[in-house]
């Protein structure tokens, strides 16, 4: 996925991927994913999507400051 944030482009096929956490099974309505990245310039993204029921119904890119990469790294070990 390829999103545009504040003219800066993070894109998940040219980015690093340094952890991804899934919660529940594949096809849950509730279930989801979080992957983060980190781009070659440095900075931290998450890619998110799940099921109808989750809090990630829509695949999304959420930009993150270096802190808050960390301190998801932190929270999903």
């Amino acid at each position: 996925m390829k999103k545009i944030i504040r003219k800066k482009e993070y894109d998940t096929d040219n980015a690093i991927l340094v952890k991804k956490f899934v919660a529940g099974n594949f096809g849950d309505a509730d279930g989801y994913e979080e992957s983060l990245y980190q781009t070659h310039d440095g900075f931290y993204f998450l890619y998110v999507n799940g099921g109808e029921a989750s809090a990630y119904s829509q695949e999304n890119i959420k930009c993150i400051s270096k802190a808050k990469a960390e301190e998801w790294l932190a929270n999903h070990p």
